[in-house]
C-alpha cells in the first residue's frame, strides 16, 4: 500500500479544490495555510476580520501573500449569502438574524462550502465540536436517510490503515444508529483505499454473554447487513476475535471475519474515544480526525491541541474527500 499522502496528493493535482479555515487568526492555521498556499495541491481560505488576521499573521511571521482572506463582514456576495442562508433556514431565521448570525465564523464557512464558493470545512483549532457542526446540520446539513452525524478516526501506521467511529460525537449510540454509524464508516473507510471489513464490537462474541448491551450490538449488527448487504459487517464480536485470525478460528470459526477487520465500531463514545487514544498512544499509530461522517459535504475536525502539521494533513483528506465522493 503506497504513502497515504502521496496518493492524496496525486488525486488532487489539477483540481483546484478550496477548503474553508474558519480559525483565520490561529497561528497553526496561518502555518498551514501558508504550506498549502506554497505547495498549489490545496487552495485554503481564511476566515475572519481582515485586519484581526493580518495582525496575527505578523505575529507568527507568516507572508499572506496569496493567500485568500474572506471577512465575514465585508464578504462581497453578503447579501446573497443572507438571502441563501434565510431560505435554507426555512424561516425560522429572519435576514437581520442571519446577517448577525453569518458573523459566527463556523457559520460563514459552512455557508462557503453549502454555496460551492468552497468543497469542505477544516475547524476546532479554537472551538468545540458543538460550534462546528450545529452550523453544519444547519447549513450544510446531513446526507438522505442520515439521521446523526458521527465522528471516525483514520488511524495509519506505516502501511496499515483502520478506521475507528464513533470516537467524538454519540455518547450512547442505539441500535440504528450504530448500523448507521457502521455503513457510514465503510463509506469513509473505502475513500481511503481500504476494502471495509466491519467489526461492530462488544465484551461478547457471538452470545458468549448475554446482556441489553450485547443485544444492542446484535440488532445493530443485523440492521446495518440489512442497510449494506454488499459490506461484510459482523458483530457482536470481540476486538481479539475480529483483529487476531487465531483467536477467530478458536472463538468464532463461522465469523464472516476471521481476524481480518479493519473498520471499528465501538459501542460507546467512551469505548471509541479510549479506543483510539490507546491505540494512538500504546501502538504508535497516527490518528487522523474526527472525520465527521453523514454531511453532505466534507466537513472535518480538530483536536484543540493540534500542531500546523495535523491542521495540514486534515486538510489535505478533506479536499480529497470531496473529490472522491464526487467522482464515485
Amino acid at each position: 500500500m503506497t504513502n497515504l499522502f502521496d496518493e492524496i496528493r496525486q488525486a488532487l493535482a489539477d483540481k483546484n479544490v478550496k477548503i474553508v479555515l474558519p480559525e483565520g487568526t490561529d497561528e497553526r492555521v496561518l502555518q498551514a495555510a501558508l504550506r498549502l498556499t506554497h505547495e498549489g495541491i490545496v487552495t485554503p481560505i481564511l476566515i475572519g476580520p481582515r485586519e484581526l488576521i493580518s495582525v496575527a499573521a505578523t505575529q507568527a511571521k507568516v507572508d499572506l501573500s496569496g493567500i485568500e482572506i474572506v471577512d465575514p463582514v465585508h464578504f462581497e456576495k453578503l447579501d446573497q449569502c443572507i438571502l441563501q442562508y434565510v431560505e435554507r433556514r426555512h424561516g425560522k431565521t429572519t435576514p437581520t438574524q442571519a446577517r448577525i448570525q453569518l458573523k459566527d465564523v463556523n457559520t460563514f464557512g459552512a455557508m462557503l462550502v453549502y454555496t460551492s464558493y468552497a468543497q469542505g470545512v477544516v475547524s476546532g483549532a479554537l472551538h468545540t465540536m458543538a460550534e462546528i457542526v450545529r452550523p453544519a446540520l444547519q447549513i450544510i446539513q446531513t446526507k438522505r436517510g442520515i439521521t446523526k452525524t458521527s465522528g471516525a478516526f483514520l488511524m495509519v501506521r506505516g502501511d496499515e490503515r483502520y478506521l475507528f467511529a464513533d470516537c467524538a460525537i454519540t455518547i450512547a449510540p442505539t441500535s440504528e444508529e450504530l448500523a448507521e454509524i457502521a455503513v457510514e464508516s465503510a463509506q469513509t473507510a473505502k475513500v481511503f483505499g481500504i476494502d471495509p471489513k466491519v467489526a461492530m464490537l462488544s465484551f461478547s462474541t457471538k452470545g458468549s454473554a448475554q446482556s441489553p448491551e450485547t443485544q444492542k450490538i446484535v440488532e445493530a449488527t443485523k440492521l446495518a447487513q440489512e442497510k449494506a448487504p454488499a459490506v461484510t459487517i459482523e458483530g457482536e464480536i470481540q476486538f481479539d476475535v475480529a483483529f487476531v485470525p487465531a483467536i477467530a478460528e478458536k472463538k468464532a470459526p463461522r465469523s464472516a471475519i476471521q481476524g481480518d477487520a479493519n473498520v471499528f465500531v465501538f459501542p460507546s463514545l467512551e469505548a471509541g474515544n479510549i479506543g483510539y487514544n490507546l491505540t494512538k498512544q500504546f501502538g504508535g499509530f497516527e490518528a487522523f480526525g474526527p472525520l465527521l461522517q453523514g454531511f453532505n459535504k466534507p466537513v472535518n475536525s480538530l483536536s484543540q491541541d493540534c500542531s500546523s502539521e495535523d491542521i495540514y494533513k486534515l486538510v489535505l483528506m478533506t479536499a480529497y474527500q470531496s473529490v472522491m465522493v464526487g467522482e464515485s
